[in-house]
């Protein structure tokens, strides 16, 4: 672990003190600009090929169903096998898929079905990918009370790449074409790959891996997390607004073509505005110094998120759209990037990788229903309809949730006491108080 003076100034980058981590970190800002290249690119080619919203919303199921379908089986495996060795595998197949839609792309061979075949591939690579990527972090940066900056740096990184992405592909669409964006892509997994390599790791085996069958494991996990009402109900808000709230991107192509009459450059300024949101929730998270009041800040971040995807709807001008779209991707980080903090606070080590791989399925695998829904409700009620009904119902699971965070406080509580976040209560006096005033989870 570093000492660096100046890590330790900036309280906001203590996760950074860890060797692994800071490879970890400075590898993935990289490949995470080619990846959000990817995405948009993959947007405007098929809207290019086609100009269908159903086949976009088939492209974004495709990417991300086999996350749904596979990833609490991913979750076993994660539990059971080296995290590090998983994350090595999935970045080397993900680098060799966005070489074969450079390719196709390049060489003007591409069709519709080739996306989506590939798609599926990428989304069968994410199902491991996520959850072991969420499960190493606690391992990198080896202290618990630097977990939560950790996530939150995750979420910068995610959103610098969201910002910086999103405007490149634009360029490099208008310049180039589609293709090199693929390619950029694909070199740029280098960068992670080499940072992977790199660290210093000690080979994780779990001690019940011999215990028990692959289905046992999975039932278990299922019944952690249906019994634990904190986990329970972070991962239920998670879903619906992934369900109908985050395909808004997948619509993206329409409103910067149709409603707001622009082009490449449009789009990817469209999901810069989104990105630099999600950046300002992210830094913001950084300098929190407890996950104490991460509960009320999931359901304010919900309803945020969901009254800016009702005010985009009814926009029709590009600045205003803009600043809309900053907001919406303020609560859509805040509120994925607390749920996370809480889930991996809480959540029992040797559990880590299922309760992460159910947190997959919340956060992209329900993406490719919505897609669906998306595409299809976009094609006969249009696409400023779709993200108004969209935004009216995380509005609506916002408040829901934040009516229950009463019992949820009292559920945490005794973890939060044995992690040492809240102080064990020495007398009756005290405790009545205590239970009076519940903390804020």
């Amino acid at each position: 672990m570093s000492s660096d003076p100046l890590l330790t100034r900036f309280f906001f980058l203590r996760a950074l003190r860890y060797r692994n981590y800071r490879l970890f970190f400075s590898g993935q800002s990289i490949s995470l600009i080619g990846t959000w290249m990817t995405r948009i690119a993959t947007s405007w080619l098929v809207y290019r090929l086609t100009g269908s919203a159903w086949l976009l919303g088939i492209v974004g199921f495709a990417g991300q169903f086999p996350t749904f379908l596979l990833a609490p089986l991913a979750g076993v495996w994660v539990d059971r096998m080296d995290r590090h060795k998983i994350l090595v595998v999935t970045q080397v197949l993900a680098m060799l898929q966005s070489f074969a839609l450079a390719i196709l792309t390049l060489g003007n061979w591409i069709v519709v079905w080739e996306i989506v075949a590939l798609g599926a591939f990428q989304g069968l690579i994410n199902a491991f990918d996520m959850p072991g990527r969420q499960a190493f972090v606690i391992e990198m940066v080896e202290k618990k009370e630097d977990l939560g900056n950790a996530i939150a740096l995750n979420s910068s990184m995610v959103n610098m790449a969201r910002l910086i992405g999103p405007s490149l592909a634009g360029m490099v669409i208008a310049v180039a074409g589609e293709g090199y964006c693929f390619l950029i892509d694909g070199i740029s997994y280098i960068a992670v790959i080499l940072s992977l390599v790199m660290m210093t790791t000690t080979p994780r085996r779990s001690a019940r891996r011999e215990e028990k069958g692959l289905l046992s494991d999975l039932a278990e996990g299922w019944r952690y997390v249906a019994a634990s009402r904190p986990i329970r109900a972070v991962l239920l808000l998670l879903a619906l607004v992934s369900l109908v709230g985050m395909p808004y991107t997948v619509l993206m192509p329409i409103f910067a073509g149709e409603v707001l009459h622009g082009g490449p450059h449009t789009l990817g300024f469209l999901m810069g505005a989104t990105g630099t949101g999600a950046l300002l929730g992210a830094i913001v998270l950084a300098t929190r110094k407890s996950v104490l009041g991460l509960g009320r800040l999931v359901a304010v971040a919900a309803a945020c998120f969901g009254g800016g995807l009702i005010a985009f709807s009814a926009s029709r001008s590009f600045p205003l759209s803009l600043a809309l779209l900053f907001i919406t991707g303020y609560g859509m980080m805040t509120q994925m990037a607390s749920t996370n903090t809480i889930l991996q606070t809480i959540v029992k080590d040797h559990q880590r990788g299922r309760v992460m791989s159910y947190y997959a399925m919340a956060f992209v695998g329900m993406a490719p229903f919505g897609s669906i829904l998306a595409g299809t409700m976009a094609s006969s009620l249009g696409a400023p309809h779709t993200l108004l009904i969209g935004g009216l119902c995380c509005c609506v699971g916002a408040v829901l949730f934040a009516f229950r965070l009463p019992q949820l406080r009292e559920a945490v509580r005794p973890i939060y006491v044995e992690l040492g976040i809240l102080p064990e209560v020495a007398t009756g006096l005290q405790a009545a108080a205590e239970l009076r005033t519940p903390p804020e989870v």
